[in-house]
């Protein structure tokens, strides 16, 4: 239980640390218990998109939703995306690449890559039937969580532990933490309405496969910046395959 409220207070702003001192060798394994914190974070932010469009058109109670999960992460996911398009853009060495991405100002290539970000999943959920938007939702963040997650199992930690923004390093799963995060992740894809959509799932790991082969070439590793770059950009691909869906054969 202590591994599963450590990944809720890593992972989110909510007041989780209130309930237990958690010992810090615990968030080292807090990976594979990402795509659980998925079911809170999609949970809330469709019981928000839902409530509003109640009141409010479609259009801002995707925007609402969008701004929900914002504020219950606390952007993490979104600074480790544009450190991460700083790095890659800017970077022409290993060296380079890490010294930009820890660099705590944000760069023109990350603010262009949020705006191009926040702009395709805002037109993406949009597109869909309010009822589609949130099934989408609730299926893809966890699921997307999980395929990122992967990260710590397919490369090595790019830096030194001490040289960690956070100062933790992940521990690569273990066949029962392997089997947590499979489970957390693929079980929300029932909240799909028809089968074919499953087909979006195949788009994430595409993404997971060439961003965690570019790092590999790039820095030869990952860092937290890169999970969380990793995650929201398998998290868009799964949203443009729903979409293409939708359009194309519902």
């Amino acid at each position: 239980m202590l591994r599963i409220l450590a990944a809720f207070i890593f992972f989110t702003r909510l007041p989780f640390w209130r309930l237990a001192e958690v010992p810090s060798e615990y968030f080292k394994n807090v990976v594979s218990r990402w795509a659980l914190v998925g079911w809170l974070t999609a949970g809330l932010s469709v019981i928000v998109l839902y409530t509003a469009s109640l009141i409010l058109p479609a259009s801002v109670a995707v925007l609402l939703a969008i701004v929900t999960r914002l504020l219950i992460t606390g952007c993490l996911h979104e600074d480790g995306l544009a450190d991460f398009f700083d790095g890659f853009g800017g970077g022409t060495s290993r060296e380079r690449i890490l010294s930009i991405m820890k660099d705590s100002h944000i760069g023109s290539y990350g603010v262009i890559g949020l705006i191009l970000y926040f702009a395709l999943l805002y037109t993406l959920l949009s597109s869909l039937p309010l009822t589609l938007a949130g099934s989408a939702i609730l299926a893809g963040d966890p699921f997307s969580k999980g395929v990122a997650g992967m990260i710590i199992n397919r490369l090595p930690y790019a830096r030194k532990e001490e040289e960690a923004k956070n100062k933790t390093v992940y521990s690569r799963m273990t066949t029962s933490e392997y089997t947590c995060c499979l489970f957390s992740a693929l079980i929300p894809m029932f909240w799909l309405p028809e089968p074919v959509y499953l087909l979006a799932g195949l788009l994430p790991v595409l993404v997971f496969y060439f961003l965690t082969s570019l790092m590999k070439k790039k820095i030869q590793g990952y860092t937290g910046d890169c999970c969380g770059a990793t995650f929201l950009l398998c998290e868009l691909s799964f949203y443009l395959g729903i979409a293409v869906i939708y359009t194309t054969i519902i």
